[in-house]
């Protein structure tokens, strides 16, 4: 697939969602390229930003298999990746498969269980596999995990440990609608539900084909050297307790490459890199001492895409 049909397959899909969702392009456009990658997308904002909905437009736009785990604190791994039953008219176990076994997972309010149910994420996510009773099964190409979750409340959570946010390419906040947008989801919502009408507009193996061309990105040296100097201003900065490793620098260049064919090319551009720094690095990174280290953690990246020197075309 080339980085023009690429353009339209994201062109489709962003419009197909935007029957439901008013708005956010920019955050879907980072989704989007979140997907092309091989990443994960982790949404999170207060309650009644439309996280859920936007999870659910996306995946009834992709197509594939869909399912919807809601986090509780009751939830048990088991409940997530499957389990054995024993079957006595054969007189053996067998195994059957949970909701992850999926295309797309919608891990709703994924801080509201245990750390220990959280943790059957972590093989998932990574390794695309589950291991249950010594037996290790994969998940279904592609697979991708779309988790919300609500900064502000503590009651009845459990805030995601750094190995867990890790695994997420991109973390993105939907932010509240401005009074156009609010007068227009009014509009919108009056008489009808859109989502219960959505269709798929992709399949599965569109999307794989996507992901297949994202090596043909090409990504210059001095881009490739800007973005891990971008990185290593993070670890400098007297702010940080842990900086941005370099899974964090990888993650960075292939968001860019995925974003690059979104927007129908074949290359990235420093442009690239700084739309995504925030998204991609910000969650990665631990800052002293603060009492909001989200809000501490994305100035500190703002303030390395504003100090790094911008790679310019030679002549």
């Amino acid at each position: 697939m080339q980085s023009a049909d690429i353009a339209v397959l994201a062109g489709r899909i962003k419009e197909n969602i935007a029957r439901v969702v008013v708005g956010k392009e920019d955050m879907i456009e980072l989704m989007l390229a979140a997907v092309i990658a091989g990443g994960h997308v982790l949404l999170e904002d207060v309650p009644g930003t439309g996280k859920t909905v936007t999870a659910r437009s996306f995946a009834r736009s992709i197509g594939g298999r869909f399912s919807r785990i809601q986090f509780t604190p009751d939830l048990l791994p088991a409940d997530i990746t499957g389990t054995r039953v024993y079957r006595q008219d054969q007189g053996e176990f067998e195994f059957h498969p949970g909701p992850v076994f999926a295309n797309i997972v919608l891990a709703d309010e994924i801080n509201r269980a245990t750390p220990r149910t959280q943790s059957a994420l972590l093989e998932c996510m990574e390794e695309r596999q589950v291991t249950e009773g010594g037996v290790t099964r994969p998940l279904p190409e592609p697979f991708l995990v779309i988790a919300t979750q609500n900064p502000i409340e503590i009651q009845g959570t459990f805030p995601l440990p750094e190995a867990q946010l890790d695994r997420f390419l991109v973390r993105l906040t939907p932010g509240y609608p401005d009074h156009e947008e609010a007068v227009r989801i009014l509009g919108r919502f009056l008489r009808e539900e859109p989502l219960s009408t959505l269709e798929p507009v992709c399949g599965c193996e569109m999307l794989k084909e996507a992901r297949q061309a994202l090596s043909c990105c090409e990504v210059e040296e001095c881009v490739r050297g800007y973005i891990a100097e971008l990185c290593e201003a993070t670890r400098r900065d007297e702010r940080t307790q842990l900086g941005a490793s370099p899974r964090g620098m990888l993650a960075l260049m292939r968001a860019s490459q995925a974003l690059a064919l979104t927007q129908g090319r074949a290359f990235v551009v420093p442009d690239d890199v700084q739309r995504l720094a925030e998204p991609v690095l910000a969650h990665r990174i631990i800052a002293r001492g603060y009492g909001s280290q989200a809000a501490a953690a994305k100035q500190i990246v703002r303030d390395a895409v504003n100090a790094v020197p911008v790679p310019t075309e030679k002549r």
